[in-house]
């Protein structure tokens, strides 16, 4: 074979090694391993909120082999309970509003979701959420009120117009979205009232709607794998399953750059990424950009831990982060799902008085003054979580939560005050109507306020200290 024969048949070779995704692109190739590190960074930082949202409604919609699997797209999936320590798909789950969960696929049209009457008395809210972890609208007792309607849930694309009864167009930047429902329970006993709100949360595609023949069904979509919550912290494999949901994404116009930049590392470029091809020097630049990504997650939540940064800073809308993908990765990490700041407010007790992390091998009290309660338009509840897992605690009694609606049934200190009892093991019979059990070994203790107000809306509450007392 003559020089110039070779020269075309490496060519060739080379072209179609890169056309079937084996290789990376020309300017992946050209980019130093330095700037593979930064960018792997700003990618991780970006994408973990879109791959960890995705691990769940992948066992909640996808994977019918799933213990936490719900059922199918586009249906309202009731769970007419509250959360224990055995459901384990999302972190810091709450236990005093049953869920309602609908997961919608709005490429072939929209749906119409459909809102029941509620008791005035009743907090309820149904919270949208697109495949960015954006909370991108609201409706319920705080947003709309608990009187009945009917709202329709749109996509990027849709063009049409709404039809009558529809009290409003909720438009998502996705085509997937996430519906949320939380609905107040009182206590036990009233479980049945929780069920006969869940019945009346209603979903039809808008042709049924409208009694009109459907219209040609959506492509089924290829899900790829999801990733272990272990494997999204160190998984090279995270930035395929990332490069997956953004070819699902259309890009916002802000974003432009940043997406040109990322494809610079094979994300989201023309090929789908694959991390096997690359040559050991650009994966190690790849963990170390996830490393970097790690650290300044480390130095945001030590604001958080000191209060420099609250609840309402890491959740919310595209337009209230403003591009600040590191609050919004912290958000997605601290508990995914998390109210925007005017639905609730959480705040946590990363240790006690004296600056020292909580442990269970340890006893604590946690006194509400009076006039220190939580002052909320719905109410508050205070939950602990077993760490690192941020998982409900497993205990003897069943109790995972003291909130607002339990007072009646609370000890009172001689001033009218209210003292808790954090512990593991109970702080004896007559101690036990305020005792919140909590696990062997280290713990988080997290206050969420639906529909704050007064000090908490406008972030001047102070919260009581955490003592240690052994």
């Amino acid at each position: 074979m003559t020089p110039v024969l070779r020269s075309l048949f490496s060519r060739l070779a080379l072209f179609l090694l890169g056309f079937a995704g084996l290789m990376p692109s020309a300017s992946a190739q050209d980019i130093s391993a330095a700037e593979v590190r930064t960018i792997a960074k700003e990618a991780y930082i970006y994408g973990f909120p879109l791959v960890d949202h995705y691990r769940v409604q992948h066992a909640y919609f996808v994977d019918k082999r799933n213990p936490e699997y719900k059922g199918d797209w586009n249906r309202i999936h009731n769970e007419a309970r509250v959360y224990t320590p055995k459901d384990r798909a999302i972190h810091t789950p709450n236990a005093d509003t049953p869920y309602s969960m609908l997961g919608a696929d709005l490429r072939a049209e929209p749906l119409v979701l459909t809102m029941p009457e509620v008791e005035e008395r009743r907090y309820y809210v149904a919270q949208f959420v697109d495949l960015y972890t954006h909370n991108f609208a609201y409706v319920g007792t705080r947003a709309t009120g608990n009187g009945a309607g009917r709202y329709l849930l749109a996509g990027p694309d849709w063009k049409g117009t709404p039809p009558p009864g529809i009290a409003r167009v909720i438009r998502s930047e996705t085509d997937l979205a996430f519906v949320f429902y939380r609905t107040q329970l009182f206590e036990p006993a009233d479980i049945g009232n929780v069920k006969k709100v869940q019945a009346g949360f209603g979903v039809q595609t808008l042709s049924a709607y409208l009694g009109k023949p459907a219209p040609k069904a959506a492509a089924p979509i290829a899900f790829v794998a999801p990733l272990t919550p272990a494997d999204e912290r160190t998984s090279l494999r995270f930035f395929a399953v990332f490069d997956f949901l953004l070819r699902n994404a259309p890009t916002h116009p802000s974003e432009k750059e940043l997406r040109a930049r990322f494809a610079r590392i094979g994300i989201g470029a023309k090929q789908p990424f694959a991390h096997e091809t690359l040559s050991p020097e650009r994966q190690q630049a790849l963990r170390d950009g996830m490393a970097d990504a790690w650290r300044d997650h480390a130095a945001l939540l030590s604001r958080i831990d000191r209060g420099e940064v609250g609840s309402g800073d890491i959740t919310g809308s595209r337009a209230h982060f403003a591009g600040n993908y590191l609050y919004r990765m912290a958000g997605a990490v601290g508990g995914i799902y998390g109210n925007s700041r005017e639905e609730a407010v959480y705040i946590g007790f990363p240790v006690d008085a004296e600056g020292r992390k909580t442990d269970g091998s340890h006893r604590y009290r946690l006194r509400f003054a009076p006039g220190q309660l939580p002052r909320v338009r719905a109410f508050w509840s205070l939950t602990m979580y077993e760490l690192p897992d941020r998982q409900l605690v497993d205990n003897a009694i069943g109790r995972y939560l003291v909130n607002s609606p339990m007072l009646r049934e609370l000890q009172r200190d001689a001033d009218g005050g209210i003292t808790l009892y954090l512990q593991h093991a109970s702080p004896g019979a007559d101690k036990e109507a305020n005792w919140l059990p909590a696990p062997a070994g280290a713990f988080r203790v997290i206050l969420r306020a639906y529909w704050p107000d007064g000090a908490l809306a406008d972030g001047s509450w102070i919260k009581p200290a955490l003592v240690r007392v052994d």
